[in-house]
């Protein structure tokens, strides 16, 4: 069978759990303590990122696609060859989503620069658009982030109204603490019902008050199991606006960061304030939700906890697919004892 070597990481997607097979799985290893190393001594301590790592069963959701973006729904088992680090794995699942119901953790900007260039209007637009994509089953938070930690408005419901009618009262004030925010989502995604969880962040990718580091955050992110759709709020036609004194204008997004936030937690990143296009932007995100793949396997327990880049060999007709970068553990059962590697290329 000819096959196509895809470079996990190298486009985007996100993660699943399913019910009936993980109900009593336990995560065991937690990375708080991360912020201890990697920031200064302080009075103050940046919120403490509790999300635990699966070191005890490592779960690789992906979603393949053709040459022209349309999911591909007919792979078999035989189809699919994962690899971490270039070794073949041996996996012990596998498993198709049609469409199961999710939990949204909906984080907006509320930062006095979400009150330029139309960029509220357009994440009350965007939010609009997932309430409107609403399955049985699914449910919804909605916290709101400005110059301190981010703030749960609603916390999970089935009731949509109530997400609309917080949204509504968001009033764009102050500084931006955008990374501090952003640290706290993943544990509180955990408290949605379902197991198919993302987490979608509005914001122009400003962060001016922060006491996590952007590189923090980055490595934190690294081994968390929920994806981030990173909605970046501007003119995505524009180029970054400068003021008069040269300096970036609060105004622009930084495109870089949220970027780097979709690829490592294996969402995706969308750009614009147009109403349209951010619908079919949703649109999509959702169709990544619920139809997707998922294989797994339980490292070994040997070897150092680190984060470890894993790859997916799949049939020639697949063209790309969005998937999570990595994981953070020890070493992954390979199929051969030599532990013979496989080579992997980038189809990008």
């Amino acid at each position: 069978m000819s096959v196509t070597r895809i470079q996990v990481g190298s486009i985007l997607h996100r993660e699943v759990f399913s019910p009936s097979m993980f109900r009593n799985l336990s995560v065991l290893v937690t990375i708080g303590s991360l912020l201890a190393r990697a920031l200064p001594a302080q009075a103050q301590q940046p919120p403490a990122l509790n999300e635990s790592v699966s070191v005890g069963y490592v779960m690789v959701p992906f979603t393949p696609l053709d040459g022209k973006g349309r999911v591909i729904r007919d792979l078999a088992r035989r189809d699919v060859r994962l690899a971490v680090e270039g070794r073949t794995v041996r996996t012990d699942l596998f498993e198709r989503s049609e469409n199961a119901p999710a939990s949204f953790t909906i984080l907006v900007d509320g930062s006095g620069s979400m009150a330029l260039a139309g960029k509220m209007n357009a994440a009350r637009a965007a939010v609009e658009a997932i309430l409107d994509q609403r399955r049985e089953g699914d449910d919804f938070s909605l916290s709101v982030f400005a110059e301190s930690a981010a703030s749960q408005v609603v916390p999970f419901t089935q009731d949509t109204d109530a997400i609309r009618r917080a949204l509504r009262e968001i009033k764009p004030y102050g500084k931006t603490a955008f990374f501090d925010a952003l640290s706290r989502m993943p544990d509180q995604s955990r408290l949605g019902r379902n197991p198919t969880r993302a987490i979608i962040l509005l914001s122009d990718g400003i962060d001016n008050a922060s006491l996590l580091s952007r590189d923090a955050l980055e490595k934190l992110l690294e081994g968390v199991t929920v994806p981030v759709y990173s909605l970046g709020l501007r003119d995505a036609a524009g180029a970054q606006p400068k003021r008069r004194d040269g300096a970036v204008d609060e105004s622009a997004t930084d495109l870089a960061v949220l970027k780097e936030i979709a690829e490592v937690t294996g969402g995706r990143m969308t750009i614009g304030t147009d109403p349209v296009a951010l619908r079919q932007a949703i649109i999509a995100m959702d169709g990544d939700l619920r139809a997707q793949y998922l294989v797994g396997f339980t490292p070994t327990s040997h070897g150092e906890v680190r984060y470890r880049r894993m790859n997916l060999l799949l049939p020639r007709r697949v063209q790309s697919v969005r998937v999570r970068s990595g994981y953070r553990g020890t070493e992954p059962p390979v199929v051969a004892a030599s532990g013979a590697r496989v080579r992997i290329t980038n189809t990008k």
